[in-house]
């Protein structure tokens, strides 16, 4: 009570003071004072609020490997590469059509060996340098083994590799592109040795970007964390294990619209149901593999969108092809086959978000073999097979290492419960599979490696570019490289993926993948698990965030309301 007076008798001497005030100012030099208050009043109107920055939150489930795009395989880093680097061409949206991108146009020889591509002009990286013929040739000549490359006038010197470029390797481009070459500032002409039908929508993939060369020769170990591009977004800070910030590209070359987001930060949230909990709190604002019960709490949440894609994707248990048993035992691997409940794993741990696999490309896919029957859940008949293998009841197997992912991917919601779901599985036919797993990184460094101690591992695959080749070969064709992870070697398997690269009819390649699909069936080299719909939760204020069938994450045209 006595503040309360106190108040009211201060606000008395106040007013009265304010009266005093009012009555002096209107005696003498009246226009003088009256007009820079007004003045100053009028500027403060016209004065704009500043804007709100606009920054996206992206909750993912891991951190990037790296972000050179040319060394790196992991859906973590290529979804930030995404947005920092560009190829010569395009995937449109929600789909792999191909569109013009930092090559505005390209013409293919009726050989169709040779591959000339017009560059857009005025395209400069983020680091002020032009986007040129040479700029083109590096990035990809970098990456082949023989560096059979011809720049315009002095050029670039090609540092060494400093390991080997997985995709490249894999996909045996060495044996595909003879030449790259910059026939003047804007035009690039790729030679090849063979036809190869996936090859343009090849350079449409990550690997592929175009990078520059100025800052990558600055220090070649250090631009794999320090990337620059001509993307819509610039890199700005990378927090291991916690976050990495892109900005807004203000010189972006592509005025149709967008950057619309002034910044971006990808969070690495490793618990899905923590990240989740992060979206409903709104502390991020892109909730990527939520656990499948999460969606139910998603739907029912007025303040959550559902962005959905159905997954060209696969999820899958493969051997360790490089030692024996799993090497020779096609009896063995299909025991192991026959041993998986999938439809248990999908029922209970992908809740609706997945189907089981027959075969180990997505049956949205051409080149999909129906007639394939896949492994059904069969206890008596894996019994038969392990048997048959010469390990009756598991005896004489020991236990074995069953290597299970550490993060969730649009194929495995979680792996290491996966894991134990399969080693359950094995159990009831007598094999001892112990679950073991690893930091992300370190996951698929050593998994590269075929150590001894794994014996069967999880993998899987979301697809680059809508061809087949991109899953048979790029997975399971070892015969072509000892950069494929399964390392499973088959003679004409091997064969059937070399022609139905150089086949350009693609009702002829979609019989050729057919065929090699029923001997994948008949040799099991891996076991195919789940193909995955993709279901990430986002705040309603997100815009126009859009999920891709390749897994890219692409925020160019993304905003946010309010």
């Amino acid at each position: 009570m006595k503040r309360s007076k106190k108040l009211s008798v201060l606000g008395v001497v106040c007013i009265l003071a304010f009266l005093l005030a009012i009555g002096l100012t209107g005696c003498g030099q009246k226009e003088e004072k009256a007009e820079a208050p007004k003045e100053a009043t009028a500027e403060k109107a016209e004065a704009p609020a500043p804007a709100k920055e606009k920054v996206l939150v992206f909750g993912r489930g891991g951190d990037s490997v790296g972000l050179d795009p040319a060394y790196e395989t992991d859906g973590n880093s290529f979804q930030v590469c995404d947005n920092i680097f560009e190829a010569l061409v395009f995937y449109a949206d929600e789909s792999t059509a191909l569109e013009p991108g930092l090559a505005e146009s390209w013409d293919i020889s009726e050989d169709g060996k040779t591959y000339t591509f017009h560059l857009r002009k005025g395209v400069k990286f983020h680091d002020g340098t032009a986007m040129d013929a040479n700029a083109v040739v590096f990035s990809i000549g970098r990456m082949m083994k023989d560096r059979n490359v011809k720049f315009l006038g002095d050029g670039y010197e090609i540092p060494a590799q400093e390991r080997p470029p997985e995709y490249w390797v894999s996909m045996e481009m060495d044996d595909i592109v003879g030449s790259i070459e910059a026939v003047d500032e804007y035009t690039v002409v790729f030679k090849l040795k063979q036809v190869n039908a996936p090859f343009l929508a090849n350079l449409g993939m990550d690997f592929a970007d175009i990078i520059s060369p100025a800052a990558f020769l600055k220090n070649p170990k250090e631009f794999l964390r320090n990337p620059v591009g001509t993307g819509p977004f610039k890199f700005v800070q990378w927090v291991k294990d916690d976050r990495i910030i892109l900005s807004k590209n203000e010189d972006y070359w592509d005025e149709s619209g967008g950057p619309y987001l002034d910044k971006v930060i990808f969070r690495s949230i490793p618990e899905n149901s923590v990240r989740f909990l992060e979206l409903k709190t709104g502390n991020i604002h892109i909730c990527q593999f939520p656990n499948p019960q999460d969606i139910k709490l998603a739907k029912e949440d007025s303040n959550l969108i559902l962005p959905t894609q159905p997954g060209m994707n696969v999820g899958y248990l493969s051997f360790n092809h490089t030692k024996e048993p799993w090497k020779s035992n096609v009896d063995l691997r299909k025991a192991i086959g026959h041993a998986i409940n999938r439809n248990a794993i999908v029922d209970n741990l992908y809740q609706g978000m997945g189907q089981v696999a027959k075969n180990p490309i997505p049956p949205t896919m051409w080149g999909y073999n129906e007639s394939v029957p896949g492994y059904a859940y069969d206890p008596a008949k894996a019994k038969e097979y392990l048997e048959k293998a010469g390990f009756p009841n598991g005896e004489g197997l020991g236990e074995i290492n069953l290597w299970s992912m550490p993060v969730p991917r649009p194929y495995n919601p979680d792996g290491v419960k996966i894991g134990e779901a399969m080693s359950a599985d094995l159990a009831q036919i007598g094999i001892k599979a112990k679950v073991v797993t690893f930091e992300w990184g370190t996951y698929l460094k050593r998994q590269r490696e075929q150590p001894e101690d794994m014996d069967l591992f999880q993998l899987g695959w979301t697809g680059d570019n809508g061809d087949p080749d991109n899953f048979l070969a790029v997975l399971f064709d070892g015969k072509a490289s000892t950069a494929i992870r399964t390392q499973w070697i088959h003679d004409e398997y091997h064969d059937l993926m070399v022609k139905g690269r150089e086949t350009i009819d693609q009702a002829e390649r979609d019989q050729i993948y057919q065929k090699a699909l029923q001997i994948f069936f008949d040799e099991c080299p891996a076991i195919a698990v789940a193909h995955s719909t993709v279901i990430w939760p986002a705040q309603k204020t997100v815009k126009d965030f859009k999920l891709h069938p390749t897994g890219s994450v692409r925020l160019k045209n993304v905003d946010i309301e309010g």
